[in-house]
């Protein structure tokens, strides 16, 4: 593996990271009761649920960094 290589990787830890609280958050899932585990099916779906609110929550913030439009 090349340093820039790793680097990329590092930086794209860094962005889920930094955009985890609002992934879950667009995710809406539920916390599991004390004791209780999910199945590897639910998990399954958990990851995906989660995988996909983090696509939407990196292009919301892609969006807002984005230059306003000037009215015409």
């Amino acid at each position: 593996m090349t340093p820039e290589t790793a680097n990329a990787q590092q930086a794209k830890q860094r962005e889920f990271m930094s955009l985890l609280p609002l992934t879950l958050e667009l995710a809406g899932l539920p916390k599991s009761q004390p004791g209780a585990h999910f199945t590897d099916g639910q998990m399954e779906v958990r990851v995906s649920v989660i995988r996909n609110a983090y696509k939407l929550a990196r292009q919301l913030v892609i969006d807002i960094s984005k230059p306003a439009e000037s009215a015409g």
